[in-house]
């Protein structure tokens, strides 16, 4: 039976693909140069996988039972909704990772570069960029899934959306292990 809110459902799906668009963007913009001795240092290579993820997060296809169209049956249209709701959620999670992941690797790529001022690393420099790889790292380990989530519920719960329907981590990660099978 119709609910009524389909229309609440609507608008969150808009809210959600505005953020997962806005996520894309950003990560989009990062290009990052690295001399050719160092391509293959830590945070560069974070932020080429970071980057590609992202695209391939793009790039899935919607895998939720895309169906026929509803034809103005509200209980159809609802169910649609929910699904595409699920997905998006989905995506946006994936990119929220992304992002925070290229955060660090910009902050490790700015703090090397602090560090170096210019030019090429030599013995001096090596206590200084053991310990930004270090943190870098440690950044790293706390962008858990769980951290993700509460960083995406923070945001939404600051500007007061409507998240009744949103899906769970667990559903989130349930998905998720769909998707790599």
């Amino acid at each position: 039976m119709a609910d009524g809110y389909n229309d609440a459902r609507a608008m969150r799906i808009t809210e959600i693909m505005s953020d997962f668009r806005n996520l894309q963007y950003y990560i989009s913009q990062i290009q990052p140069n690295p001399a050719p001795e160092d391509y293959y240092l830590e945070g560069y290579t974070l932020l080429r996988t970071v980057i590609i993820e992202a695209q391939a997060v793009l790039a899935s296809s919607y895998a939720y039972g895309a169906g026929t169209h509803p034809r103005g049956d509200a209980e159809n249209e609802k169910t649609q909704l929910r699904s595409v709701l699920v997905d998006a959620s989905v995506r946006r999670f994936q990119c929220q990772r992304c992002y925070l992941k290229a955060v660090a690797g910009l902050r490790w790529m700015r703090s090397r570069n602090a560090i170096l001022g210019g030019q090429r690393p030599y013995t001096g420099h090596t206590a200084q960029l053991q310990l930004v790889d270090s943190q870098l790292r440690t950044e790293l380990a706390f962008i858990t899934d769980e951290q993700v989530e509460y960083s995406l519920r923070a945001q939404d719960v600051s500007q007061g959306k409507w998240l009744s329907e949103d899906p769970t981590l667990a559903v989130i990660q349930q998905h998720l292990r769909i998707r790599r099978q």
